[in-house]
Formats: structure tokens, sequence, C-alpha cells
């Protein structure tokens, strides 16, 4: 599996099957699954930090980005990045 690295740029399909690019702002490894934080470039480019969305991916064996399905998922994965995110 290729390791996905931070500040790398993807671009994914949103719920509307509009390109967007992203850019990786952390990567973490919980329970042996690879995790990325992510934003949208042009949130990054135009806004100021507190209008970023951040939002959490999950990465496939394969390199894939998938969602993350469940709450409590979720939530352990927020309470990560939170941690790494205050260092």
């Amino acid at each position: 599996m290729e390791n996905i690295e931070v500040g790398e740029v993807f671009t994914i399909s949103d719920e509307n099957d509009q390109d967007q690019k992203v850019e990786v702002l952390a990567e973490i490894n919980i329970e042996g699954t690879q995790y990325v934080a992510v934003a949208f470039v042009e949130d990054l480019q135009e806004e100021t930090e507190e209008d970023i969305d951040i939002f959490f991916l999950k990465v496939d064996e394969d390199g894939d980005f998938t969602a993350i399905e469940s709450d409590e998922e979720f939530d352990k994965v927020s309470a990560a990045f939170d941690e790494i995110m205050e260092d």
C-alpha cells in the first residue's frame, strides 16, 4: 500500500459527482487502519482557519479513500486527530 503524505493533493468526487481537490492536512494510523484529515484546496486558499471544513477519510488496502461509516469510528478518529492537531 502506498503511503499518503501530508501536503499531498488529491481529486475526489463529492456527492454531486463534482471533482474537488483536497489536501491532506494530517495522517494517522489507528489500530492498523490509516486515516487522513483533508480539506478542500479552494477553502485553504480563500478562507481563514476557522472557516475551513476538515473531514476525515479512511484509506483502504488499495490506497483509496472511503467514508467513515459509523459514528463510533468517526468519534475515535476525530478525537485522535484533535490530539495530534494540538501538538
